[in-house]
């Protein structure tokens, strides 16, 4: 590996990275959307409902599953993007680190 293929694939991961950032914006306004969803649904459910407390919050949670299971998957997606950021901010890292190496070498 030569020094003009480290900056090259640094420069992609800065890009991919800020391409991420833009993404986990996205998916939290997905998970934030979907959990306002799931929260109004309940609420409307339990209100609508009848019989005891724990009747009418079983019916509730059993009508919004579909809704949890959305919200669960948003969850989902926003961890699954912060887990590939925190591996692109490691390969820059180590690409950082090979590039810092190699500068070392041709100085000797």
């Amino acid at each position: 590996m030569n020094p003009l293929d480290v900056v090259k694939e640094l420069q992609e991961l800065t890009a991919t990275n800020r391409k991420g950032v833009e993404a986990l914006y996205e998916a939290e306004i997905d998970l934030a959307g979907a959990e306002s969803a799931l929260d109004k649904e309940e609420a409307r459910s339990f209100i609508s409902g009848t019989g005891s407390v724990a009747e009418r919050q079983a019916g509730s949670k059993l009508a919004c599953a579909d809704l949890r299971f959305e919200r669960d998957l948003a969850k989902a997606k926003v961890s699954r993007i912060k887990m590939k950021l925190r591996t692109i901010e490691s390969e820059i890292m180590a690409q950082a680190t090979m590039s810092k190496i190699m500068q070392a070498e041709m100085k000797l």
